[in-house]
């Protein structure tokens, strides 16, 4: 028995390659306990169900852009127009998102702040009033795309009259250049027609200086003279009461000035003034804006891209919508 006990003392002490007989393992299995005794781990590494789906996430990630980039590349070679339009789409897409989350910032810290439109900056208030037009129109779109198959019909129309139905985001930039030469071209028809009413109403104005300071204006700029400010500004007075008032102005002469601030002039007479109230208040909170930023701080693109007509222009066909603004303040 101690012989026994020997033996299985060397074997565990020396890692004796001898077998203990079958008391010495019996003993062994009875009085073996703690660690030193179990078997020894896997050397195996088994992933979290955390880490797994993260692997599987970034494989299905990879893949999707391989194939994305195939399609873009197929797309390219057999189908480079329609590759082009797909491509502007995509671009504009991301555009409109990045507009709208830049409104949602700007109207969270207007909430926070307690501000009012007419207290953001210059380029604040310019991208709420732009994302508001152009969210209007997208939204236009959509409505028309409701009824069943209709949608095929408003692709047709945005293909065939982007300038009319799609926003800025979704042109090309031969579209971007050639549509604001358009507006230029639309803006500069309407002016002679605005100085013809100018010309006309001239004549019922109660004041007889104002009515001829307003008569040699007109003059002066259909034989080809830029008036300056200080001429504009003494006309002030003419555009609070009848006959150039809100509430005075002709439907033609309406339309004309519509026309010249870009909006729609194929409206009813009561909207038309409507519109053309809250669209000056909104221009004059912007040329303020513009005046505390400085008219020198505006980039190239932003003076091009800029549809409103601000009193920052030089030319007396801006003008009058700029005085129509400064009657009604």
């Amino acid at each position: 028995m101690a012989l026994s006990r020997v033996c299985w003392s060397r074997a565990a002490l020396w890692g004796s390659a001898v077998a203990p007989g079958p008391l010495v393992t019996r003993r062994l299995q009875l009085g073996r306990s703690g660690p030193a005794w179990r078997a020894p781990r896997s050397s195996k590494l088994h992933l979290s169900p955390k880490a797994d789906v993260k692997n599987l996430i970034s494989y299905v990630v990879t893949k999707t852009r391989a194939i994305n980039g195939k399609y873009h590349r197929f797309l390219g070679r057999h189908f480079p127009r329609f590759y082009a339009l797909y491509t502007t789409f995509m671009k504009g897409i991301q555009m409109l998102w990045a507009d709208a989350k830049k409104a949602r910032r700007i109207k969270a810290d207007m909430w926070k702040q307690n501000l009012k439109f007419h207290q953001l900056s210059y380029r604040e208030m310019e991208h709420l009033r732009q994302f508001r037009r152009d969210i209007t129109k997208c939204l236009f779109i959509g409505l028309i795309s409701i009824p069943p198959f209709a949608n095929y019909l408003v692709f047709l129309l945005m293909y065939l009259y982007p300038r009319q139905l799609l926003v800025k985001h979704f042109w090309t930039p031969k579209q971007q250049i050639e549509f604001l030469d358009i507006y230029n071209r639309l803006r500069r028809r309407s002016h002679s027609e605005i100085i013809t009413h100018l010309r006309r109403a001239s004549a019922f104005v109660p004041h007889e200086k104002l009515r001829w300071h307003l008569t040699d204006v007109c003059t002066k700029v259909q034989n080809g003279t830029h008036p300056t400010a200080q001429d504009i500004l003494a006309l002030r007075d003419c555009f609070s009461t009848h006959p150039l008032g809100f509430s005075q102005l002709q439907a033609s002469h309406m339309r004309a000035l519509s026309q010249a601030m870009l909006l729609t002039p194929y409206l009813p007479s009561p909207l038309l003034r409507w519109r053309l109230r809250s669209h000056t208040a909104v221009l004059h909170q912007l040329d303020r804006a513009l005046a505390k930023l400085g008219i020198g701080q505006l980039t190239a693109q932003e003076v091009r891209s800029n549809p409103s007509c601000p009193s920052c222009c030089t030319t007396w066909s801006c003008s009058p919508p700029t005085t129509l603004r400064q009657g009604a303040e």
